[in-house]
């Protein structure tokens, strides 16, 4: 369950900030987290998420979304736009526009019951031989 964000105009370090926020949250938690995050990265990511989600549910048969957890989050780096600006005396310095590729990895955690502490199991034994003792 994976979705990937190709050449996002911004550069990778900036990106990163926000990734690493969602990395081993549920979807719900990610999701309103990138919400209230003031970042520019938060946007895109958010939808990567929404997508993830919906492949989830399409090619894998994933209909409670509460179970998926973002397992990775990789920012690397993209092409990078180079352009000149004129400089004193007629020199020029160079300009790197960065870009990002995002890949988002959803995994499904499944929920465990929780086990009862061992005084309230020692309890329903001691309970249970009494019924048992009763009926004989």
């Amino acid at each position: 369950m994976k979705a990937i964000l190709k050449n996002y105009r911004q550069s990778p370090r900036k990106v990163r900030l926000v990734a690493d926020l969602i990395k081993g949250k549920t979807v719900v938690n990610a999701k309103t987290e990138l919400n209230a995050l003031p970042k520019r990265a938060a946007f895109p990511i958010e939808t990567l998420l929404d997508s993830a989600v919906a492949n989830a549910k399409a090619n894998n048969g994933i209909t409670n979304i509460d179970n998926l957890v973002v397992s990775n989050v990789t920012v690397n780096k993209g092409l990078v736009m180079k352009r000149f600006m004129p400089r004193a005396r007629g020199s020029a310095s160079r300009i790197n526009k960065r870009t990002s590729h995002v890949t988002l990895t959803l995994i499904e955690k499944l929920v465990e019951k929780k086990a009862k502490p061992a005084a309230a199991a020692k309890k329903t034994v001691a309970k249970a031989k009494k019924v048992v003792a009763e009926k004989e």
